[in-house]
């Protein structure tokens, strides 16, 4: 059975961490300092239940609420993992901008999306709850997690809960749960 190939972008605010989950889950290491993105694309293959997925993972700039998204985001992306920083009020409000936004490039509201809330190790300095990343997820129907990718909490289960999403989204079926996972 052929590798099925997948895009899937992360958007959100500046700093909230999508550069670390995506090169925790292509490398198995936190970079804990870096210049800020413009856009990278990395690939690693996962296989979920005996399919094997080619991703190809797109880590965009950061978005604020004024940014125009590009085409290139909307365009030829089957899937969406939209980050905040459970320290930021601010990137919690801008993921709910990007969000309407997509809706708008892509003209529907069947989008395969998971939300994701990055820096959960950093309790102290919480600032948006688990309960409201819950009812926002709630409210838009996709799934959610927290995850730290300094601490490797939750990453690739990031990756699988999208590949599912839009497996779902293409009428397809795939696991709810990593059980039977493997990442090469």
């Amino acid at each position: 059975m052929a590798a099925k190939q997948k895009r899937i972008a992360l958007m959100g605010f500046r700093s909230v961490g999508k550069s670390s989950v995506t090169i925790q889950f292509i490398e198995k290491q936190f970079v804990d300092s870096y210049d800020p993105t413009i856009e990278n694309t990395f690939h690693k293959n996962l296989k979920i239940k005996g399919q094997e997925y080619a991703l190809e993972v797109v880590d965009t700039a950061g978005q604020d609420e004024y940014s125009i998204l590009p085409q290139s985001y909307y365009i030829s992306v089957d899937g969406y993992v939209l980050v905040y920083s459970v320290n930021s009020r601010k990137s919690f409000d801008v993921i709910k901008i990007v969000y309407d936004k997509l809706l708008d490039m892509k003209g529907s509201s069947n989008i395969p999306v998971v939300l994701v809330g990055n820096k959960n190790d950093l309790q102290n300095d919480r600032v948006v709850s688990v309960d409201e990343g819950k009812k926002l997820a709630s409210e838009w129907n996709v799934k959610f997690l927290e995850t730290s990718a300094k601490e490797y909490q939750t990453v690739n289960e990031v990756f699988i809960q999208i590949v599912s999403a839009i497996e779902r989204a293409e009428g397809g079926g795939t696991p709810e749960k990593p059980g039977g996972c493997s990442i090469s």
